[in-house]
């Protein structure tokens, strides 16, 4: 099915690591301002804002182990996760309102739903 995708940004995953606490030390590490942490749906959440590309980067509190993962968004998440599993990347499942796929290297990363263009890198177009 023809649709669009992107890299939308990159997660840092922190082990029972408050988020604020993990977004003082990652702001200051690659120069970019955190915001305020937030809670959304039970999860714990800081943005580091000013990153290039209008890219998404974030640090998660998280209960695994630490890791850093990247989404891609997609403006049709199922069609997106049926191209790459055929390009050899499974589904381990659908958690909210995304996909957490791997990538055929053991790469955990998730297939989110597309945000506005507005200054960012274009999408590409699948068909």
């Amino acid at each position: 099915m023809a649709h669009r995708s992107r890299l939308a940004g990159f997660i840092i995953d922190c082990q029972d690591t408050p988020a604020d606490q993990a977004a003082a030390f990652w702001s200051a590490a690659l120069g970019y301002r955190a915001a305020p942490a937030y809670r959304e749906e039970g999860a714990e959440y800081a943005d580091l804002q000013g990153a290039p590309a209008g890219l998404n980067v974030e640090v998660q509190r998280v209960p695994h182990a630490s890791r850093v993962h990247l989404d891609i968004e997609s403006d049709d998440i199922d069609a997106e996760a049926d191209r790459l599993e055929a390009l050899g990347a499974r589904r381990i499942g659908f958690v909210k309102r995304w996909w957490v796929m791997e990538a055929p290297t053991g790469h955990r990363f998730c297939i989110v739903r597309m945000r506005e263009d507005d200054g960012r890198a274009a999408a590409n177009h699948w068909d």
